[in-house]
């Protein structure tokens, strides 16, 4: 597999379950070794200079663990000192990300008692908190209604409009249609695809992303 994202855009990372999606975003965090080949992060080798290649980085797997017993505003401090933000950034930051997922109402309550979706949003907040270059998204939408869907798709776009590059994967066609700049398409751990909408569409019939995925993945 040879994929390239780019600074400053959105990638979205589609294929059929099982096709390797989820491996090969835990490959570019560093939690799976590749068998061969090489990752760079930013530029920066992944296997030489692991820690500078994470620090650029944030990861929200598809099914994020929180800290029941702590509050937003403690949660989000906490994941914020551990990247080394000043404290009185974070407590900035933590602020303006519970205001935009609309999380603040619930800022003292303990996350034991959270909703799925409300755990995804507040997960998003931890992953945003130290403003990583790249951020890398494992079905972000899951658990979450339309309201909350559109309060972190529009959080991803306003990360992408600051400089920050989004991976993301989603079962969710209509999202990776309306925000990626470039799709890429695996199937069986092999890139089959990859461009923007317009240039996949070149390659098949298909008049929407749901036509052209179809078309692509289709086994013979």
């Amino acid at each position: 597999m040879d994929l390239t994202v780019r600074r400053g855009e959105l990638y979205a990372l589609l294929g059929p379950n099982g096709a390797g999606k989820t491996t090969t975003l835990r490959m570019v965090t560093g939690l799976v070794a590749p068998d061969a080949g090489r990752i760079e992060v930013l530029g920066i080798d992944l296997a030489h200079e692991p820690r500078e290649a994470k620090r650029r980085l944030a990861y929200l797997p598809d099914d994020p663990m929180l800290y029941g017993k702590l509050k937003p505003t403690e949660y989000l401090e906490f994941v914020a000192g551990l990247w080394g933000v000043d404290a009185r950034e974070a407590e900035a930051r933590a602020r303006r990300l519970l205001d935009w997922l609309d999380l603040s109402p619930h800022a003292h309550e303990l996350t034991e008692g959270f909703s799925r979706g409300m755990k995804q949003k507040l997960a998003l907040a931890g992953a945003l908190i130290h403003e990583p270059d790249l951020l890398i998204l494992d079905e972000p939408l899951t658990g979450l209604d339309a309201a909350a869907a559109r309060q972190v798709k529009d959080l991803l776009l306003s990360h992408v409009a600051r400089g920050g590059t989004v991976i993301l994967t989603t079962h969710i066609l209509e999202v990776a249609e309306r925000l990626a700049q470039r799709i890429g398409i695996i199937q069986q751990g092999r890139l089959i695809a990859e461009g923007t909408l317009a240039e996949l569409r070149e390659r098949t019939s298909g008049a929407s992303l749901e036509d052209v995925f179809l078309q692509l993945t289709a086994q013979p």
